[in-house]
Parts: C-alpha cells; structure tokens; sequence
C-alpha cells in the first residue's frame, strides 16, 4: 500500500470522532429539543452543577465529622551520630509505632447542625441550577419564536415577489406595445427591485436569528443548523387571572424557595456561631510502642513498649479578643439582610408577573387589531390588483395599495409572536413547559 494512501486512511479514522459529535445533537431541533439541549450543555448551567456537586462534598465532610477520626505513624530509624569525641555514624536500628484518634463528643449541637446546613447549601446550589435553566427557556424560546416569524415573513414576501414578477411581465408587454407610458413601465420595475430587497433583507434577517439561536446553543460555527418549526402557531386569548398566577409563582418558583432556605440557613450558622462560646468537650486517645537495637528482641520490645493513653479535654472560651461575639451578631444581621432579600424577591417577582400580564393583554388586543387590518388590506390589494389589470386604476395607486398591505403584514406577524411569546412567559412563571 502506498504511503499516501495510508495516511489518508489514518486521518480519516483520527478525524471520525470530531464529525460523530454530532450524535450528540436531536435529530430534530424543536423548541423542546432546543430547551433540552441548552440546559444539558450551556456552560454557566455546567458550572453551577459543578458548584452543587461541589457543595454535596462538602455535605459528606460535615457527615463524617460526627465520627471519630484515626491516623496512623511508623518511623524506621537507620544510624545514630555521636559526637562526643568528634562525629562518628554507627549502625543502630530503631522502630516506633503508634496510631491516634479523637472525636468531638460536646459541641452544642455544632456537628449536628453543621450537617444540616451544608444540606440547605446543597438544595440552594440546586435551586441556582433551576433558576438559570429557567432563564435559558425564556431565550431560547424568544430565539427560536424570531426565527419562525422571519420564516413566515419569507414566505409572504416571496409570494408578493410573484406577483409582481407577473406584474413585471405583463407590463413589459404592454410597455413594447405602447399601452403604457414608460413612467408606468419604470414603477413596476421599481417595485420589483423593492421587493427582492425586501426578500433579501428578510432572509438576512433569518440568518441572523439562526446564528442568534446557534450561539445560544453554543453550537460549533461549521455546524449546519436548521429548526423544525411547528405545524402551526395558534393564539390563544385564554389568560389566566393574575392572582391565581401569581400566588402559585411564589409558592414554587425556585428564586423564591432560595430565599426561604436561605433564611433556614441564616437561622443554622447562627446557632453554629453561638456553639463557639460554649465549652467543648472531645475525647483523644493513642497507641505506641517502639523497638531499640540492643534492647532485647523486636516483638517482646513491641509487647513490653505497649502505651495507650485516653483523655478527655474540655475547652471552655474566656476571652477572645470578641471573635465569637462578633460572629454572632454578623450571623443576626445575615438573618435580617437574608429576609429582606426573600421579601424583595417576592415584591420583584409578582411585579415581573403583573408586567407579564399587562403585556399579554395587549399584545392580545394587537393582535386582533393587526390581524384585522391585515385581512382587509390583503382584500383591498387583490381588488386593485384586479382592477389594474382591468385598467381601471393606474401603478401609482396598486404600489400604493401594496405598501400598506406589506406595513400590515409586517405588523401582523409582529403582534402574532409578540401574544404567543407573552404568553408563554405568564404560563411558565405559573410552572408550565414552554410547548408550542
């Protein structure tokens, strides 16, 4: 085999793995597969589960602290130097042996709590991980809701681009006949440049939310991304009412629960600070024993150096220096500042939700407006467009026509993602998924 060929071979099998990546990636990408993908890979979310599993170690320390603990030493000795007429090194084998051990047996319940607080830790670290993931949902859902409404604005104007392409042709011949004035002949031709612009702009437009959506994602740049929209985008005008929304909001969305637990919490290390200026009572003990060269022999030194001393110590804190004292009161003020911060967030987050519920409400009127509007104007262009035909009216009056139809149209599909995305933010602070 040639040489080239086997390196052509071998590059190839490196360079598999980098293109069964994308195993990794939905078969589809929906809405759902997309929210799905960003919470399993978004890097802060990944940082924030490190911080919880960090946290869970933490959790497993302060578990084992309630034990005793055990460690162990042995020390070999090789030579001794005498230097009582100058340095000499002899030969003199020695031995110890030992191992210690001490555990906390009073602390004023410090361990106990300890325990307790790096659970609370763990369920905050947690409850970080869900309120990102909430607001990874809320921007892909916008994301993906922006590139569906530049695909429908694609799809009208092309259908408008047909049409006066037709236009365009008709007029040509007219033009070459001389049944029209070559000013008539220069706004159609002006029109048709307009619309490819629009076109054009409006597919620019699309990859550009693409890209938008892809970044969120963070999907590699050579990756070729495409969504799968749904089958069809319905508005809905049923809302539901604002006190219901809002009281089920404060009850379970996971900000909320953070400030909660965070007072628990608050409330633990204080207790915790208070323990410091209580006495501490442990138990420690050890075993020894040891072999000398010249001593007799190794085992009956072992079984005769045998030591195994067992104490108990209290500590009991006099003065020092207020240390103890002043983490306690910070403790206090770190309860209050924990409690303002709760009721902060319930006051931000029932505004957020009433904010939410005004947008809807218009957005919901819009939409019937802009809706409206644009039906009668589709009816209103394809009559004159009719009528131009006919020679009823002239071009000046049809591009006219046209303008406002597209303003409208713009405006429609505007106000239509608008409702839908409004109303997928009021239902999800409420604990419902983001379904389309």
């Amino acid at each position: 085999m040639k040489p080239r060929i086997i390196i052509l071979i071998f590059l190839n099998i490196v360079y598999l793995p980098v293109d069964g990546q994308n195993l990794n990636y939905p078969e589809v990408w929906t809405l759902e597969n997309c929210i799905i993908y960003a919470k399993n890979n978004n890097i802060s979310i990944s940082s924030l589960r490190l911080s919880k599993s960090a946290a869970n170690q933490d959790l497993l320390q302060a578990k084992a602290a309630k034990y005793p603990n055990l460690n162990g030493n042995v020390s070999q000795g090789l030579f001794a130097v005498n230097g009582n007429d100058g340095l000499h090194i002899q030969g003199l084998n020695t031995q110890s042996i030992g191992a210690s051990s001490s555990m906390t047996l009073y602390h004023d319940n410090y361990l106990k709590n300890n325990v307790i607080s790096k659970d609370l830790s763990t369920q905050l670290a947690d409850l970080s991980v869900q309120e990102s993931e909430n607001n990874i949902t809320l921007s892909v859902t916008q994301a993906f809701l922006n590139i569906l409404m530049a695909q429908e604005n694609i799809v009208a104007l092309q259908n408008l681009l047909k049409t006066t392409k037709i236009q365009l042709k008709q007029g040509t011949q007219l033009y070459n006949a001389g049944s029209i004035s070559k000013l008539n002949f220069l706004q159609l031709q002006s029109q048709h440049s307009q619309d490819e612009y629009n076109l054009i702009a409006a597919q620019n437009n699309l990859r550009t939310d693409l890209v938008n959506l892809k970044q969120l994602l963070q999907l590699p740049t050579s990756y070729n991304f495409q969504i799968s929209p749904p089958l069809e985008i319905i508005v809905s005008n049923d809302v539901k009412p604002l006190e219901i929304v809002q009281s089920i909001a404060q009850n379970q969305r996971p900000e909320v629960k953070y400030g909660e637990l965070n007072i628990e919490n608050s409330a633990l290390l204080l207790k915790m600070a208070k323990s410091f200026i209580k006495p501490t009572l442990s138990i420690s003990g050890n075993i020894s024993t040891g072999y000398s060269q010249g001593n007799g022999s190794y085992f009956s030194q072992l079984a005769n150096q045998f030591y195994l001393p067992v104490g108990l110590s209290l500590g009991i804190p006099i003065y020092n220096n207020r240390i103890y004292k002043t983490a306690v009161e910070k403790s206090k003020i770190e309860i209050q500042q924990a409690q303002l911060a709760l009721e902060n967030t319930k006051t931000i987050l029932n505004q957020q939700i009433e904010q939410a519920y005004i947008n809807l409400q218009n957005s919901l009127s819009q939409y019937e407006s802009a809706e409206k509007q644009m039906r009668i104007n589709e009816q209103t262009y394809t009559i004159v467009n009719a009528q131009m035909k006919l020679g009823a009216i002239d071009y000046v009056q049809l591009q006219q026509q046209k303008l406002i139809y597209i303003q409208a149209l713009q405006n429609y599909l505007q106000a239509k993602y608008t409702a839908v995305f409004n109303k997928q933010i009021y239902e999800f602070y409420m604990g419902q998924q983001i379904n389309l």
